[in-house]
């Protein structure tokens, strides 16, 4: 997968949207500002769920130029794209070099968790512990846990933000180092100074 592009739709109004398409490639950072009930967080889930004409919106997502076939489409889903929610909670009661050994067995990915550890590290003021357990993070840890995770075993090509300016981390390391992994990382944002990031 190298492009998304999301075909226009409709506003809450149901006029059409004022686009006809837009594009976005892998290994480009872009950015969505608005005000609070905008749209922002529909837009990103219409690309999360590779809407197809039948979401609210009425927008259709293609991935590289191609409609995604409907029984394709949550597996799919599942595999291309990482959400990073604003409030994120671990199920596993286990430590950061467990949860990061498990993920990487899972995903076949040869890497030592303390590089992990490392990179996460590097974007978050409050140092991370390899036998520190999950469920004691702080949203920022948590945040920049998760980033690291997605940049460096994941291997999901699409990431959606929402509202990192909150996490609480370097917002211009962690999304730089997602788009270093190239990853195609859409950000919802309120910050101007995260908007101009975006290229």
């Amino acid at each position: 997968m190298r492009s998304v592009t999301i075909l226009a739709g409709c506003g809450k109004d149901g006029r059409p949207e004022p686009f006809d398409s837009i594009s976005l490639e892998r290994g480009g950072l872009y950015t969505i500002v608005g005000n609070t009930g905008s749209g922002k967080s529909r837009f990103i889930k219409d690309v999360e769920q590779l809407a197809h004409g039948d979401s609210v919106t009425r927008r259709r997502v293609l991935l590289d130029g191609v409609e995604i076939p409907a029984e394709r489409r949550q597996s799919l889903s599942s595999q291309l794209v990482a959400h990073l929610g604003q409030n994120m909670r671990f199920v596993l009661d286990t430590s950061v070099g467990a949860f990061l050994r498990l993920h990487a067995a899972y995903r076949q990915k040869e890497i030592r968790e303390s590089d992990v550890l490392t990179v996460a590290n590097d974007i978050t003021p409050e140092p991370i512990a390899m036998d520190e357990s999950l469920n004691l993070l702080s949203g920022g840890q948590t945040r920049a846990l998760m980033i690291a995770d997605i940049a460096l075993i994941c291997d999901s090509p699409i990431v959606l933000v929402d509202e990192i300016e909150n996490a609480g981390i370097d917002k211009e390391r962690a999304l730089g180092l997602l788009q270093r992994h190239d990853k195609l990382v859409l950000v919802v944002t309120h910050d101007p100074h995260t908007a101009l990031m975006s290229r």
